[in-house]
Formats: C-alpha cells, structure tokens, sequence
C-alpha cells in the first residue's frame, strides 16, 4: 500500500470510494514481492501496479466488481490458470492478489495509518484474506510496537492475540508476509490466512567519506529507498550543497558517529554502510566499532580502495585486535566487477552487490544461469 498512498489518501479524506488489489502471496517467478499494490480509483483511474503489467488488465475489472459489491476478493493467477495465461502472466510465477474496497467507512483506520508511516513510526496492518465464516473476511488490526495502542479487531480475542504477537516481531524485522492459523487464531490450525502489512521506517545507508563517489552513492541509495546520511569530519567538504540526495549531512568523525547511533538504537539489520574515504584515519576505527565485539549486525559493510590498500587496511585492522571471524563481512574492495570506472558507474557496481547480498543474487549474467530469477526470503 506504501507505493500507492500518496494517490489513496486525498480519496479516503474526500469520501471517495475506490479499490485496493494488494498482492498477498508469490512462488517462483513472481514479478512483484508482497505488498505491492494498484488502486482502482475515482472515474476509472488506475494506480500502481501487482504484478508488471502480466495482470493488471483482470485486476482492474476484479477492483470495479469490488467497488459495486463491497465484498473483497482473493483471486490467485498462475501458469496453471487458465485464466491467469488469458491475461498474460508468462513468467512462470504464481500471485494471490487479494482486491478490498477502501472509504472512510471500509478503512477508518487509514487516516492514523498514514500518519504513522509519513511521521516514521512503525505499524502493522493486519488484514484477514481467507476465512470459513465470510463475515470475518477483511476484518482489520492495526498493530503497533509494544506498549502503543493498537486498533481494529480480526474478530475474536484469541485471534487478535495470536496476530498482534506474530505481527510485532515482523515489524521489526520489516516483514510483509501472509500467515496461516485456525479460524480462530490457532498456531496448529488452518484456515484464517492474514496478510500482514509492515511498515517499517525506511532503511539506513549510512556513506562515510565525502567525496565525489559519495555523492553518487548517495544518489543511488535514495532512489533505493534508503534514508541516506554522508558523514565525514571535515567540515569543509560534509556539506548539503555537495550531496543534495542525501537525507542528512553530517560532520563528525566517523566511528564516533557509529559509536553514537549504536548508543540510541538507530541501526538495525537492514542498515547499509559504506566506506568510502580509504584513509586509514578514518577507516580503521570504523571498521573497527562495525566489525569488532558488539559492533551491528549490518546488513552490509563495504569498503572502498585498491587490493593494495585492502591488503593495508586488512592488516592494520588484524593489528587492533579484530579476528578474521569479525572480518569476514567486510565486503572490500567494495562492489561487483562491472569494470565500473566513473563515481556513477561505481556507485550502480555497489548497489547491485548490496541487492545481491540481499537477495542471494550471485552477480552472473541471468543468460547463464537457470532456475528462478526473483528470489525469495523470509
């Protein structure tokens, strides 16, 4: 729902009525991860997109059907459907897309939904696809971290239990996933299907080392969707007019940094960091907190330079104590062989390691290898 709110929101404030098809569940060949989303909107518009154009044309008409009768649909499309092959899904993936009808009435939860993701805060959106007892289909819990009160109900106590308690420990790993329990919250049951919706705050690229392929860098990881930050201690060149695309600049020495967003809570497993600066003034201390003894679990560490200078770094960071257990992350030299030359082309060559490193991609041609092409993890 996140990539299509911007166009959801001004509807459900001025009343409007529209639909909401979300995909719920993928296998094999999938073109889109759950969560992705298409509005069927006011006067016909459509909005976003399930599935990369394979089934947009059937979902929109599922959506209009959804409008006119308010009940929500789940509708699977796949290379054994029939159906699904009559409107082009070809890519050997199978999609459960389940299409809800969304207005102040359907979904009056939305406005404080909205609120949360647009301020930062982390929230779940609960929702009930597939039930035995159809009056329990699209039944709504809107979870949120221990401690903040939550909103909605899936219809009984034991299944808000049983959710509200599986949905926080997605939150915060930011997982969106559908789960299965009894009709009426049982963990040993089938049944009830929900499709929990986490939003998280965005991940962290933190890029060390302001110079011009920091800025590229930078550039990049925003258009990922990273909240990117570029510290570096030298007042002189850490400033806003140098990296317009980052979402902060900040002038500090690197590894005290770190050592400060370790000590608020500010870095998690999704977080990105890379070191771009090959000085070892700068370096070898930050490697240190990353790498060492209580340092994040990141979800990337990647450092810039030479094989001579990795050699170097490598062995100064061997010299204040790091083991080759603590430097096995370290991604250095950093990047995928693209024959990158330009801050540009290097910083695509770090991004594609970073995806890679995330999807279990191994960087060869998709020509020359076999099997699926999107990966999945939970």
């Amino acid at each position: 729902m996140r990539d299509v709110l911007d166009r959801l929101l001004p509807w459900w404030e001025d009343g409007s009525t529209v639909a909401l098809a979300t995909v719920v569940g993928t296998w094999r060949s999938a073109p889109r991860q759950p969560g992705a989303a298409m509005l069927v909107g006011v006067d016909g518009e459509a909005v976003g997109s399930v599935s990369g154009g394979c089934v947009e044309g059937a979902v929109y008409e599922l959506g209009r059907q959804v409008i006119d009768t308010g009940e929500p649909v789940l509708q699977r499309y796949g290379v054994s459907d029939d159906e699904a092959m009559g409107v082009g899904l070809t890519c050997g993936g199978i999609l459960d897309v389940y299409v809800e009808r969304v207005s102040r009435a359907d979904f009056p939860e939305l406005g404080e939904v909205a609120a949360d993701i647009a301020a930062g805060r982390p929230v779940t959106v609960a929702t009930v696809v597939e039930h035995p007892d159809p009056t329990r289909l699209g039944t709504r819990l809107v979870v949120r971290p221990e401690g903040v009160p939550s909103s909605g109900s899936l219809g009984s106590g034991r299944a808000d239990s049983a959710v509200t308690d599986d949905a926080r420990g997605m939150l915060a790993q930011g997982r969106t996933a559908t789960l299965e329990y009894g009709p009426d919250g049982e963990r040993r049951g089938d049944g009830m299907r929900v499709f929990v919706a986490s939003y998280a705050p965005r991940p962290r690229m933190l890029v060390f080392g302001a110079i011009d392929f920091a800025a590229a860098v930078a550039r990049i990881g925003s258009f990922l969707g990273y909240e990117v930050t570029v510290c570096d201690a030298r007042p002189v060149f850490a400033t806003r007019s140098r990296f317009p695309d980052a979402d902060e600049v900040v002038v500090s020495w690197p590894h005290r940094y770190v050592e400060a967003q370790l000590a608020e809570g500010a870095l998690d497993s999704r977080t990105v960091a890379c070191v771009l600066t090959h000085d070892p003034k700068f370096d070898v201390p930050l490697l240190q907190v990353l790498l060492g003894d209580g340092g994040p679990q990141l979800a990337y560490i990647g450092a810039m330079g030479s094989r001579r200078t990795h050699e170097d770094r490598l062995a100064r960071l061997r010299e204040v104590g790091l083991t080759p257990e603590q430097l096995a992350p370290l991604r250095s030299p950093v990047g995928l062989d693209l024959g990158a030359r330009t801050p540009e082309e290097t910083a695509v060559s770090i991004a594609a390691e970073v995806i890679a490193l995330r999807w279990g991609g191994g960087g060869e041609p998709l020509r020359e290898t076999t099997g699926a092409i999107h990966r999945h993890t939970d």
